[in-house]
């Protein structure tokens, strides 16, 4: 086969996977128990998109080494090489630990696949949709189709469907629980959708919200992208998800203010928004005694018989975890923190802040070689703000750094793929560095 007709292939067949994936992220959760409960393999079941992103990465390394156009376009950037340089920094402190039995080998080989797929992910995607365009024309369905059926699930949970419903696709203690409550309270239910959790789910339909309140500034906006985003800040809503509340707000704040055009105007929304979270604040003085108020917005209640709440287990596991990086300022490997160190024989290390987990893992170097990934991203988004993708994700990236000071966001599979992913295709669109 010739050189130019095997490249063609490789293109089609890896701009297809990243497709496929796209769609079936916000459905990964569902469809990873439900053939567990049917087949067994369940840690099998949920690596299948990693097995798509390797063969991805095969197919995206021939194209860079056969395709002068895709290197002189990623390769010429920073941000591809401090990519590249956390890359090693993460393998070579993994390796360290592993070597010194601070990790075991399933811990290490789980930290390594949860820091660094979205960013591989991403560096596909750049590559990939600078040569096809079919990324670029089809990514709001991509996004939109599967967000539509997520929502509609999840207010069926909410209105409609048994709180245990999903045990009848495998769901249970020992793989995903059917359902979420406040501080262990019945009564106060907390909604998943089809992802592994609520605050998951909030943070996913960050990515809906931002790019259908874009869409609806556009002069070609329609009844059903209205009804779309009132589905998803409903469902929002029902997460009880805090960070997600507020990281959602961020993002319309962002969006809102960019598309005023004098500066009167954007004083004013910042007057409203100002307005807004005094309001906000005010109801918490008004009604910080109602049980009901005190569980969906402050996950406690003055007569809660649970000795210890959320609230508390998030501080003192911050405190924990900047205790840490202070002791090993040069981190203590990959795998040591955050969700892969539940694999290793020591009690895990959750920081409930996915930058201090990145510092507890690879120190200073690593966390500022994050840091300066994530301005890059975010800035290279800006240059391309004209575009609705670019700075629907800009927005959107907003409120997913505030939810990942308090969470670990980037660690879930679908937040991260499909929010990637997109800045992937995004990226594409930008002139060489030379040009």
């Amino acid at each position: 086969m010739k050189i130019s007709a095997l490249k063609y292939t490789v293109l089609s067949w890896v701009s297809g996977l990243t497709m496929l994936i796209l769609l079936l992220m916000p459905f990964h959760a569902l469809l990873t128990v439900w053939g567990s409960s049917l087949f067994g393999h369940y840690m099998t079941f949920r690596l299948w998109k990693e097995a798509l992103l390797f063969i991805s990465i095969i197919g995206a390394v021939y194209l860079l080494l056969v395709d002068h156009k895709i290197r002189s376009h990623t390769m010429s950037r920073r941000l591809v090489w401090l990519i590249m340089a956390y890359f090693a920094i993460n393998i070579v402190w993994g390796l360290l630990a592993l070597n010194q039995h601070d990790v075991t080998a399933k811990a290490l080989g789980y930290g390594l696949i949860v820091n660094l797929r979205f960013l591989a992910f991403f560096l596909v995607a750049w590559a990939v949709t600078i040569r096809t365009a079919k990324l670029r024309r089809n990514w709001q369905w991509l996004v939109l189709w599967p967000a539509g059926g997520v929502v509609i699930f999840g207010l069926l949970q909410v209105f409609v469907l048994p709180v245990d419903f999903l045990r009848h696709f495998g769901y249970s203690a020992s793989t995903i629980f059917p359902y979420e409550t406040i501080n262990h309270n019945i009564n106060y239910v907390r909604v998943a959708s089809t992802l592994r959790g609520a605050n998951p789910l909030g943070a996913y339909l960050l990515i809906p919200i931002s790019l259908l309140s874009v869409l609806l500034l556009k002069p070609k906006a329609n009844w059903r992208q209205a009804t779309l985003l009132s589905g998803c800040l409903l469902l929002l809503f029902f997460t009880f998800s805090r960070s997600a509340w507020i990281g959602a707000a961020l993002t319309i704040v962002v969006i809102l203010v960019h598309n005023l055009r004098t500066k009167r105007a954007k004083q004013i929304t910042l007057a409203v928004s100002a307005a807004l979270v005094l309001f906000v604040v005010g109801l918490g003085v008004v009604f910080h005694e109602n049980p009901r108020f005190q569980n969906f917005v402050f996950h406690t209640q003055d007569n809660s018989a649970v000795k210890t709440t959320s609230n508390g287990g998030h501080t003192e596991a911050i405190k924990e975890g900047l205790n840490d990086f202070k002791r090993e300022p040069l981190g203590q490997g990959v795998g040591t923190a955050g969700p892969a160190s539940v694999y290793n024989k020591k009690p895990p290390k959750i920081a409930e802040n996915y930058f201090i987990q990145i510092a507890q893992e690879t120190g200073i170097i690593g966390v500022t070689l994050f840091v300066l990934i994530n301005l890059g991203v975010g800035y290279l988004l800006w240059l391309r703000r004209s575009d609705t993708l670019a700075f629907s994700l800009f927005a959107c990236f907003i409120g997913l750094t505030f939810i990942n000071l308090l969470s670990h966001a980037w660690t879930d599979d679908t937040v991260a793929y499909v929010w990637w992913r997109l800045a992937g295709i995004a990226m594409a669109t930008l002139k060489k560095m030379n040009d």
